[in-house]
Formats: C-alpha cells, structure tokens, sequence
C-alpha cells in the first residue's frame, strides 16, 4: 500500500525503491516567451533594450536575460490589468538617466571622502 502523500507527489515505488522522486517538469509557454523576447532585446534600440545591454555585461547574458523577462512579465501584468499604455522613453533617455545616475554616485563618493568635485565638460 503506498502512503497517502504518494498520488500528491507523483512518486511511483517499486519494492520500496522510488522511481521519480518530485513533481512532473513542465515548461512553462509564456516565460518561455518572455525569455525569448528578451534575448531579443539585444538588438533593439529602445529603453528596455538599453537596460538590456547593460545588465548583460554586468551579469551574464542567462541573468539578464531572466532579469529583463521578469521587467517584461511585470509589464505585461500591468498593461492587462489596469489598461495601462507601455510608453518607450527610448534609448538616449536611458543613457542620460544612467549617466546622471553615475555622476551623483561619484559625488556622494568623493563628499564621503571629503573631497569637492565640480564638473567641466570634458573638450572632445
């Protein structure tokens, strides 16, 4: 007689010996279409493609790639659920935000340093 968690767990027995521990494996279609869609992003010349490019240096590709179709995910949710419009900034808006981002992080550094930093646009 198998015990009661047995059917639950999808765990066959022979002879006492377990054949296959744990549940069934099964892929799920829409991840498997926001992953997709994510290493897409590569290419493209929006925000999204943007953060892409950078989170894939900085971490790896499979990261960033599980990263962004978790952005996509959220997105999706948000569009379905509340009607909302997705609205591209593009990727020079990324870019300034980004360097902006830099530049205040290497202020806060050098304050913390004690150091006063003043910006000069470099002559290219």
């Amino acid at each position: 007689m198998l015990p009661s968690w047995a059917c639950v767990r999808a765990i066959r027995f022979t002879d006492g010996k377990v054949l296959r521990p744990g549940t069934r494996h099964i892929e799920n279609r829409a991840a498997t279409a926001l992953r997709m869609a994510a290493t897409n992003l590569s290419r493209s010349k929006t925000y999204l493609g943007a953060k892409f490019r950078r989170l894939r240096a900085r971490l790896g590709a499979p990261k960033a790639t599980a990263a962004m179709a978790h952005r996509q995910a959220r997105l999706v949710y948000r569009m379905l659920k509340y009607g909302e419009q997705y609205v591209d900034k593009g990727m020079n808006y990324y870019e300034e935000t980004y360097r902006d981002h830099e530049i205040r992080s290497v202020q806060k550094k050098a304050k913390e340093l004690g150091l006063d930093v003043t910006l000069n646009p470099a002559a290219a």
